[in-house]
């Protein structure tokens, strides 16, 4: 019922988007690229007919195209859009560079000779609603494993265990050591809760390794592409041998080397199998039937499935981790399949559905992530209320606490950046590791200063272009606040030491307003490389020496918007080493408890000194 509604919200939304004024708005917000330049066609390895298009705005706008989303070609004419019929799906995206696959019949001349700017949209998406609307009518009609598990989750009843002795890992610490254990004890779930810096991946990494010393191989997945290469990414690094379904967001040989469709294109019987396809197309294309041609397709046809079948039998045979998102676990490839364990990575992140995508194929779940840091994706007011964004590591931590392993020690941030987060998220449960508890760039430097923009008068707007808010005179101060900071520490250890910066805003329109006005600055140009912005989201999972957090909000009615979702702030306070320098106007932020308290914690670091 919630997730309908997010559905019938969001397709809404997306044909109010598409007529001609929405469409700026949505290559402003990276939904839609154009003008668009239209590169080579072809057939790729998985037998997709491929189109390559170009970007040619050059503005750096973060565009949120990656491998799967469905997309939509359009012209845009002076006042009309004219869409073509036929969607696609994003094959592959580097930069200004994306490879669409399209529907066989799709004729890319027409794009070539489109009359106004031809651009490229993202479709709604409704495969992975159907997908998850599936996976939830499947799982509330379940017998057998899938049934037991869904009862197992929505009550008290205790989750079932082994009992064996502890085994040590002398590389990890003692907590995550415990969740290491408790993984391996669980017979039907376990959760490893990571808060920031407290080697969340290390700890998983490290579970799945020795669950593949009982199991021949485990399903790993993620909501993101972005979290699946990441985890991908570690297990190779481990030794694993690991196969990737779907294209890595970061594009290199390395990433590159473990997806499903560079391994398949590498296997020996491959050459074999493209000129057996490429003769079917061209049997096809013949105009003249001859009688013997059915024959002639159908042995063809059977010689491709045959080839088809071997490569995908060895592939998925040496594969000791497959590795895809959630909704990536329907792929036709991995019918059939069952697997003894599935690993969910950053699992509070993801909609309780599309959990049950992937639940299915196991016998146990091992959930991992945080779900005091970024919440899942909603965006119906009236769903998120109906409890919506309640993830299934959500639900299974308050039902069953016992299955629940907090990672204690951190080892990214000085105590006293850390201390707040502990106490307001984590009842005051964190450990700064000895080597980073006092890490910091200055002598005598508070870890955390707070610069009350309210003195400047500087005043939150709307922008039409971005349609976003934004605050001109903070990000004037964010810059100048960075300036004087670096003038303290000198050019040449900065360069020296490789200090890295992150300049976070919640809003994407004060985001890009900060990344033009950095263009513009002379003294930074020696940084720039150092130096990265974007929205919390964007720094999921990273961490920087340095944080500077432009709120933006200002206004006399207190009114703080989605800044009241305070898991985005514990991700911003918590991307810091050493530093942390948060802009705001304190009498609009102070309104709300958390950042009262939070004000007051900075300013009693302050005292204390």
């Amino acid at each position: 019922m919630l997730l309908q509604m997010e559905y019938d919200e969001e397709k809404q939304a997306f044909q109010q988007q598409t007529e001609a004024l929405g469409m700026l708005r949505r290559v402003k917000r990276g939904d839609a690229w154009m003008p668009l330049r239209v590169g080579k066609s072809y057939y790729n390895s998985l037998n997709q007919y491929c189109v390559e298009v170009f970007r040619q705005n050059d503005d750096d706008t973060d565009h949120n195209f990656e491998f799967g989303r469905p997309v939509q070609f359009f012209v845009q004419q002076e006042k009309a859009i004219r869409f073509f019929p036929a969607t696609g799906t994003v094959s592959y995206v580097d930069g200004d560079r994306m490879v669409i696959s399209v529907p066989d019949g799709f004729s890319v001349a027409d794009l070539q000779i489109s009359d106004g700017l031809l651009g490229v949209q993202l479709f709604f998406d409704e495969t992975s609603y159907r997908l998850m609307f599936e996976a939830l009518e499947r799982t509330m009609r379940a017998k057998g494993r899938l049934g037991y598990l869904r009862d197992l989750f929505y009550s008290h009843q205790k989750a079932e265990t082994f009992s064996f002795p502890d085994m040590g890992f002398s590389y990890l610490n003692d907590t995550q050591q415990h969740a290491v254990n408790e993984v391996l004890r669980a017979k039907d779930v376990a959760i490893v809760h990571g808060p920031p810096g407290t080697g969340k991946t290390t700890t998983l990494v490290e579970a799945i390794y020795e669950t593949l010393r009982r199991e021949s191989q485990v399903l790993v997945c993620a909501q993101s592409n972005m979290a699946v290469d990441w985890i991908s990414e570690k297990l190779v690094d481990r030794g694993l041998n690991v196969l990737r379904i779907g294209n890595p967001v970061r594009v290199d040989d390395k990433m590159l080397s473990f997806t499903y469709e560079r391994r398949f294109e590498a296997h020996p019987d491959y050459p074999q199998l493209w000129s057996i396809r490429k003769a079917i197309r061209e049997l096809r294309s013949q105009r003249k039937r001859t009688e013997n041609w059915h024959q002639k397709m159908d042995r063809l046809k059977s010689r491709a499935t045959e080839l088809e079948i071997r490569i995908n039998a060895e592939l998925f045979g040496e594969a000791r981790v497959i590795a895809c998102t959630l909704v990536g676990s329907a792929n036709r490839l991995l019918d059939g399949m069952k697997f003894g364990t599935l690993f969910i990575d950053e699992a509070a992140q993801a909609l309780e559905a599309a959990c049950w995508i992937p639940i299915r194929r196991a016998s146990r779940v091992i959930l991992a992530g945080d779900h005091c840091q970024l919440p899942p994706t909603v965006k119906c007011y009236e769903a998120l209320k109906g409890g919506l964004g309640r993830t299934l590591m959500e639900r299974i931590a308050e039902e069953k606490p016992e299955v629940v392993t907090l990672l204690r020690i951190q080892y990214r941030m000085h105590e006293d950046i850390m201390r707040f987060s502990s106490d307001w998220f984590y009842h005051n449960q964190m450990i700064a590791a000895p080597e980073v508890e006092h890490r910091s760039i200055l002598d005598l430097d508070l870890p955390m200063t707070w610069i009350d923009t309210s003195e400047y008068e500087g005043k939150e707007e709307f922008v039409g272009e971005s349609f976003g808010r934004i605050n001109k005179t903070e990000a004037e101060l964010t810059l100048l606040s960075l300036q004087a900071y670096f003038e303290m520490i000198g050019k040449e250890r900065i360069l020296q030491e490789r200090l890295d910066v992150g300049i976070i805003s919640p809003y994407r329109a004060q985001v890009q307003y900060l990344r033009q006005q950095i263009r513009k600055k002379e003294w930074i140009k020696p940084f720039r490389t150092r130096i990265s912005v974007n929205t919390v989201d964007g720094f999921q999972g990273q961490e920087r020496d340095i944080i500077i957090i432009s709120l933006v909000r200002s206004n006399d009615e207190g009114q703080i918007g989605f800044l009241r979702d305070l898991r985005r702030m514990n991700v911003a306070i918590t991307r810091a080493r050493m530093k942390v320098i948060i802009l705001g106007d304190r009498p609009t932020m102070t309104r709300h408890p958390f950042y009262r308290k939070l004000y007051q914690y900075i300013e009693s670091l302050k005292q204390a000194k």
